[in-house]
């Protein structure tokens, strides 16, 4: 099978025909001729500081509460760092962001998994958690177009879940990197600008609005908790790459970054759609909640297809899918998180049609 006719439903990243690079390389020029010393220079570890600025303006938060750094996993992987200790419970929702598994894992934590619905997070399901007894330090949470189930969680559910988070004490990390890719509905306000008893830290990123090589995230928290994991950032690494945060800077404050947001929803919009009728058309007993933004779908197949082996089967006929057990503790064993935001709409029919062959093989 050669690379051209490989359909790969894999990968949570843009295609490139819908980075703008042209306007990518327009802001690099611009960001070395405004401030030639302040990008070439060790930076601080907050990061560049009049991106700071523009993103503590975006969630009306003061710059002081912001940290800069390489990518929103990062972001994550700091803030565990900072608040988990091996044998803390954490609550994660179920299904959800693999590596977000593998790094609470390794640092020993007590996973709790919590079901999502079509509505996002089961908050009851939670409440009857904490009311039996379990402390958790954090409860990390994708609101928009949850990675890999592509549902939202209600503005009801958000209410409610800050409410627990104040009542029983942990914290709500608002892991929020697709809010901007909406294709359908209304924006819903983000837990962090809701939030008035400091329950909430909030992380998101560049990746998925302007373009995954960048490597731009952030945390947005309490000044005191941003500034002690800055203090942790100087001694990993000094700083993170100013010349790509002032890229993205200009990038931004040239009106840019909305341009961008628009191609890329639009496009990755037509795609879902494209992807959620090729499966009611070749996989009519998939059962999947349609996607109003970002950048996965997640499908659940029948009982007799095990992903075990109708991954490699699918594969073998050109098509990458992710099991999706790799989402989850347990289960998922007759689940796929398909990614669509790398497929052209021409290749998706084919894809899923490839897919379909390959489950009639598997069940045959």
């Amino acid at each position: 099978m050669t690379a051209e006719q490989l359909i790969s439903f894999a990968r949570g990243a843009p295609s490139l025909d819908i980075v703008d690079v042209e306007g990518l390389k327009a802001a690099a020029v611009r960001a070395f001729d405004a401030d030639p010393a302040g990008i070439t220079a060790y930076g601080t570890s907050v990061g560049y500081p009049p991106l700071r600025k523009w993103i503590a303006e975006k969630h009306g938060v003061e710059a002081d509460q912001v940290l800069i750094t390489n990518g929103s996993l990062q972001a994550d992987a700091f803030l565990f760092d900072h608040l988990v200790r091996r044998g803390d419970a954490v609550v994660v929702e179920r299904p959800t962001y693999d590596r977000t598994l593998l790094n609470l894992q390794q640092m020993g934590g007590e996973i709790h998994g919590v079901t999502i619905q079509p509505d996002g997070l089961d908050t009851a399901e939670l409440r009857k958690l904490l009311e039996s007894g379990v402390r958790p330090k954090l409860a990390h949470v994708i609101p928009n177009y949850q990675n890999p189930a592509g549902v939202t969680l209600s503005l009801e559910k958000r209410r409610e879940l800050l409410d627990l988070a104040a009542e029983y004490e942990f914290t709500i990390f608002e892991d929020d990197p697709y809010a901007d890719i909406r294709f359908r509905g209304e924006p819903l306000p983000s837990m962090l600008s809701m939030d008035t008893r400091g329950v909430v830290v909030h992380a998101s990123s560049f990746t998925k609005t302007v373009c995954p090589g960048v490597r731009v995230g952030y945390l947005v928290g309490p000044a005191e908790l941003i500034a002690a994991i800055a203090k942790r950032a100087t001694n990993l690494y000094i700083s993170p790459g100013m010349v790509s945060e002032a890229i993205v800077h200009q990038f931004c404050v040239s009106g840019e970054i909305e341009r961008s947001i628009r191609n890329v929803s639009a496009a990755l919009g037509e795609r879902a759609r494209v992807l959620a009728e090729s499966l009611r058309r070749h996989i009519p007993e998939a059962r999947f909640v349609e996607p109003d933004g970002g950048y996965f779908l997640w499908v659940e197949l029948p009982e007799d297809v095990e992903v075990d082996r109708l991954a490699p089967a699918a594969a073998e006929r050109g098509v990458a899918v992710v099991k999706g057990s790799d989402f989850l503790t347990d289960g998922g064993r007759h689940a796929l998180r398909l990614a669509f935001s790398a497929v052209t709409a021409d290749r998706i029919d084919e894809g899923v049609r490839r897919l379909a062959e390959a489950m009639a093989a598997v069940r045959g």
